[in-house]
């Protein structure tokens, strides 16, 4: 089965600071393929107390969206993990070149366990066995950051990470199954980051078989993401659900 866990459901530092989320990041078992995205802190013990336990070890990928911590945290303890200390060189990372370059979040030595980097790029794309994965146009953020589009052998998957709207950016995610990251519930100038009303705005321009909300910052949990969900489902006529820490989605339910 094809499946999406998340490992956690808070996004920026204030739910994350508290742990009123998770902070894990997501868990993509995906045509044989295991990729970490985004694991922020407190993934691996995420990863080790899951119902069915999650095992680093069998891992095949990384990735970062963006060096932010609460998206990059555990990268290098997960690096540890996949690889066994370093014993079996093996997974790949993918990440922006700020998250490698000056005050890099990767460290130098666990670089060596890794059998391939991969430098994040726009609009580039990448391959990770049977998988494809693609970059969209930069995203207007605090660092470099990048959304995703991974396409698989039946389902197609989007994530659109941490950004401020900007005109178009919803149209370089075209998949089944679209992932946004919502720390806002209503629009706040200033805050690069992506509110209910952008989410609504988006799903006009695009129609997934189902859009799911993570990544909740204090104003959308306050508002209940269940219920803002649910709203959004009767709004746009587009399955919309909200993310649950420890929540997985069956990604083969929305194959094409």
């Amino acid at each position: 089965m094809n499946t999406l866990k998340f490992l956690g459901t808070s996004g920026a530092r204030f739910v994350m600071m508290q742990q009123r989320r998770a902070s894990g990041g997501l868990w993509l078992s995906l045509d044989g393929v295991q990729l970490l995205i985004d694991p922020g802190p407190g993934s691996l013990v995420r990863c080790l107390s899951s119902r069915p336990k999650l095992n680093p070890r069998e891992l095949d990928g990384i990735l970062l969206t963006h060096r932010h911590l609460d998206h990059s945290n555990d990268v290098n303890i997960m690096i540890e993990a996949m690889t066994n200390g370093g014993f079996d060189k093996k997974g790949v990372l993918l990440a922006p070149s700020d998250a490698l370059n000056d005050d890099p979040v990767v460290l130098h030595y666990v670089r060596d366990h890794l059998k391939q980097i991969n430098i994040l790029k726009e609009q580039n794309t990448y391959e990770l066995g049977p998988l494809t994965i693609e970059t969209g146009t930069r995203h207007k953020h605090g660092s470099e950051t990048y959304g995703i589009n991974i396409q698989g052998k039946t389902v197609r998957l989007s994530f659109i990470s941490d950004t401020e709207y900007f005109e178009g950016v919803e149209r370089f995610y075209d998949g089944d199954v679209v992932v946004i990251n919502t720390v806002l519930f209503t629009k706040k100038p200033g805050i690069q980051h992506l509110s209910v009303p952008d989410v609504q705005h988006m799903l006009t321009k695009i129609t997934p078989k189902v859009c799911i909300l993570t990544h909740f910052g204090m104003t959308m949990l306050n508002a209940k993401p269940w219920e803002v969900a649910e709203q959004l489902t009767k709004e746009t006529g587009i399955q919309v659900l909200a993310a649950r820490d420890g929540m997985t989605v069956n990604l083969d339910l929305y194959a094409h």
